[in-house]
């Protein structure tokens, strides 16, 4: 590996250098300065898996369970496991960087990006960031904690202004930043798209400068997100290190060299932006990751499954078990229904979406367990859009999937030029990055396959397109994108809204598709983009033929009347939750709640297992015996559901989130939408089980909720204190006849205050494991000035009042158990870490 100093570079630099080493060189990667042997670092998404350098057509990956799904398993040590694991798919991927984890706050359910954070608490979500971005840098990759602050809805995201309080900024939106700075320095940090009062985070002297290098003495690396840098003078006196991706559209050479002559910007200012990006990639050399390494999916082991498996099992929550309903067992007679168990909805979308190494569907997960196949009928269907056409097309060769080739000029020109040519079988592509040699601005795309319909009728054919596209069967035009076009919410809301076609086909003929894709800068729609940021586009196409929805019912309740109990696997997927675009309401998709409904009152022993990563609407509640949490489980999500389902894995999820009655609930309800560019956090302080507590709205899970397959009780807890910790110490034991893991959940609230403050707030956690019977004393310190503290507008500090504090331990956020009041004899103030 090139080695360099730091310091030596820097005066060695031209000016036209040092502005190529504040931009990308592309999307992925810095810029390397070979004659000064400073080389080029990779960069990745991202928060759930390591995707490596390509959105289209990528090489296959780990997928982790989501962050909501992590965090659910209350337990640091495997977060810390999953992060080295996120380490080693970066190696395999040439990255020496990951953009992430997420630490952003679920304000409201609907939030398009929620699955992607932790939890709505402060404390879980530091401590849980603190334990990935650990793990990550103990195998020399480093981590990029994001998006700093704010990025809580995906509505406007690149303009919206978060008017917050200076308290509630900082003990609830910036205490996950505060808490993993303390306990994991990360290398990176990268910046909000959004405003928060009034100034956009990536040129907010305050938030880059004041608090994260002044106050919290960070040293680390600041970026922009994607295509998030928006100023030049501004972002840089305030600190933001790099602009993302490259070419910039900022940061150009002729720009800051007019800036540097006029005096508005100064050199030293340019010094401090080189020296941390330099600091980053010297870091990043202990990886010994080599500049521009390949790309594998070497990484799909045996032992990668078995890790994915244990997060998968471990996250899942379980919600409801009336009668012991759970766990099965190989000789019952079930039945599995449902949207969700057929399909892998193994990640959330944006970001987080790549492309796996493989995933185990529901379905499969139980069918494997049960020793056989299981009868198995859809329900109802959930997608948002039709579903993908191309796994149900064939190639020539009679492989699932599709040809895809790529040209310069349009169908009917005449010697046409070829540059590329992919066997795809995704028919959900994202091509802002696709690059070759000879495309510029213009490229045209046929996407061909064979479709043999299973039944004879209607179909419907629909495309989602960034750009333009038509679809043809046996060369008759069935969707035609430059009639009517009319954007949506798709391809970070350059995308049309599906345009759908209806043609009649005849059960097992074969008939020829081909989609035609014109990239944006083919399009009369796209003059308004930047061809440099539209690249080739995207596009969706999917397929289905029409049916009668009460006919997928009708069969449900028949099979469900047939079997002892009936798995229900229902849920969203990342057509519904995904970074770009926020959810309209948390009721399930389609007929889904009446199809639970329809097979409950003919069956009623039924499990539902839900996949999502967010709260959902769940009217049929009371009449269901069990329910499952199952979030969106990575590669292993089908194994690990049956691994819980049969009780080979004892349930210890803990939700990290409040599950509302209803989102009308929620605190944000009124304040979640854009008024005019402005989003007002009215809720302040109070979200999540804080704001629950303190109004005394019942909700249908707490926060910290989960049940297991065995019993637990805490007794004895004790409260000690030194000159700066509290001492818990408490007894648990498993009160039940088998084996299992429960969380101590440590909770203070004061007694009395000159300010309002919530009931309580949890200020630590910690997992255990007991065999029946087993009684552990579990020790736990909390630092005083983070269990007692609220931050003091007056001052312009964290204040710790002398007083009473209660510390509470439960097993969840309604259910503490364990009580000690304590005395702070001594108030004081702090700032800092």
């Amino acid at each position: 590996m090139t080695t360099f100093n730091i310091e030596t570079v820097i005066s060695l630099l031209t000016l036209d250098e040092k502005v190529k080493l504040m931009a990308g060189a592309d999307f992925w990667h810095t810029q390397a300065i070979e004659r000064l042997n400073v080389p080029l670092i990779r960069v990745s998404d991202g928060p759930n898996g390591v995707r490596g350098t390509k959105l289209f057509n990528g090489v296959p990956a780990a997928c982790f369970p989501c962050g909501t799904g992590l965090a659910s398993t209350f337990d640091k040590e495997l977060m810390h496991e999953a992060g080295k694991l996120m380490a080693l798919e970066a190696k395999h991927k040439g990255a020496h960087v990951i953009l992430g984890p997420t630490c952003n706050m679920q304000r409201s359910p609907l939030g398009g990006r929620g699955f992607e954070s932790f939890s709505e608490d402060p404390v879980l979500s530091g401590l849980a960031t603190a334990s990935v971005v650990l793990g990550m840098q103990s195998k020399n990759i480093a981590a990029t904690v994001k998006h700093y602050v704010c990025n809580d809805m995906e509505i406007e995201r690149n303009s919206i202004n978060a008017l917050v309080t200076q308290r509630a900024l900082r003990e609830t939106y910036l205490m996950p930043f505060q808490l993993t700075m303390r306990d994991a320095d990360p290398k990176a940090l990268m910046t909000a798209y959004n405003r928060v009062n009034g100034e956009h985070v990536s040129q907010s002297k305050f938030l880059l400068h004041d608090i994260l290098r002044d106050e919290w003495k960070w040293d680390g690396m600041v970026m922009s997100d994607w295509f998030g840098c928006y100023s030049l003078k501004e972002a840089m006196d305030a600190g933001l290190d790099l602009e993302m991706p490259g070419k910039p559209m900022i940061r150009v050479p002729k720009s800051i060299a007019h800036a540097v002559q006029a005096k508005e910007i100064h050199i030293n200012t340019i010094d401090d932006r080189v020296r941390s990006v330099l600091k980053l990639v010297q870091w990043c050399q202990k990886s010994g990751i080599p500049e521009n390494a390949p790309e594998d999916a070497d990484n799909n082991t045996p032992k990668t499954s078995s890790q994915l498996r244990t997060l998968a099992a471990d996250s899942i929550v379980l919600l409801k078990n009336e009668n012991s309903i759970l766990p099965l067992k190989p000789s019952d007679s079930i039945a599995v229904i449902g949207p969700n168990a057929k399909i892998g909805a193994y990640s959330g979308g944006g970001s987080a979406s790549l492309r796996s190494y493989y995933t185990i569907t529901p379905y499969e997960g139980i069918c494997k367990r049960h020793g056989k196949n299981v009868p198995y009928t859809i329900g109802a269907t959930a997608n948002k859009m039709l579903p993908a056409l191309g796994p149900q097309l064939t190639r020539d060769d009679g492989s699932v999937g599709f040809v895809g080739n790529f040209y310069l000029e349009p169908r009917g020109t005449e010697g046409r030029t070829k540059i590329d040519s992919f066997n795809l079988s995704n028919s959900h592509m994202f091509l802002v990055d696709y690059a070759h040699e000879k495309f510029d601005n213009k490229l045209y795309v046929d996407f061909e396959g064979t479709f043999t319909p299973e039944v004879t009728g209607e179909h419907e054919f629909g495309a989602v397109v960034f750009g333009d596209a038509q679809i043809f069967v046996d060369d008759t035009l069935v969707v035609d994108t430059k009639i009517n076009h009319t954007r949506g919410e798709a391809f970070f809301s350059q995308g049309t809204i599906e345009q759908k076609g209806r043609i009649s086909l005849e059960k097992d003929k074969a008939y020829k598709v081909r989609v035609e894709l014109g990239s944006p800068g083919t399009s009369e729609h796209y003059k308004d983009i930047d061809p440099s940021v539209a690249g080739a586009g995207g596009i969706q196409f999917g397929a289905m033929a029409i049916v009668d929805p009460q006919i997928e019912v009708y069969k449900a309740i028949e099979l469900a009347k047939s079997v002892d109990k009936v798995v229900m696997v229902v849920g969203l997927t990342q057509e519904w939750e995904s970074e770009g675009y926020d959810r309209a309401s948390m009721k399930l998709p389609g007929l889904t709640d009446e199809l639970v409904t329809a097979v409950v009152k003919v069956n009623p022993n039924v499990v539902v297992v839900n996949q999502s990563g967010t709260p959902v609407d769940l009217p049929w509640l009371d009449q269901v015996p069990g329910l499952v949490q199952a979030w969106f489980g990575g590669n292993e999500l089908g194994n690990g559901i049956a691994d819980v389902l049969y009780g080979d894995v004892n349930p210890s999820g803990k939700l990290s989130l409040s599950w509302p009655k209803r989102v009308e609930d929620n605190p944000a309800f009124l304040n979640s939408k854009s008024n005019k560019g402005q989003m007002l956090y009215g809720e302040d302080i109070y979200i999540g089980y804080k704001y629950y507590e303190k109004v005394d709205r019942p909700v249908l899970f707490p926060f910290g909720f989960g049940l297991s397959y065995t019993s637990f009780k805490f007794s004895n807890l004790k409260v000690g204190q030194d000159e700066k910790n509290f001492n818990v110490s408490v007894e648990v034991k498993n009160t039940g006849d088998k084996a299992g893991s429960t969380v101590a959940q440590v909770y203070v609230g004061a007694v009395d205050s000159s300010v309002e403050r919530p009931v309580k707030e949890l200020r630590e956690f910690s997992k255990v494991k007991l065999q029946s019977g087993e009684t552990k004393t579990m020790n736990i310190s909390l630092p005083i000035k983070y269990a007692t503290a609220f931050f003091d507008e007056y001052e312009g500090k964290w204040s710790c009042e002398k007083g009473e504090y209660l510390v509470s331990v439960g097993d969840s956020s309604d259910n503490v158990t364990v009580k000690q009041s304590v005395i702070l004899k001594k108030g004081f103030l702090w700032s800092g870490l």
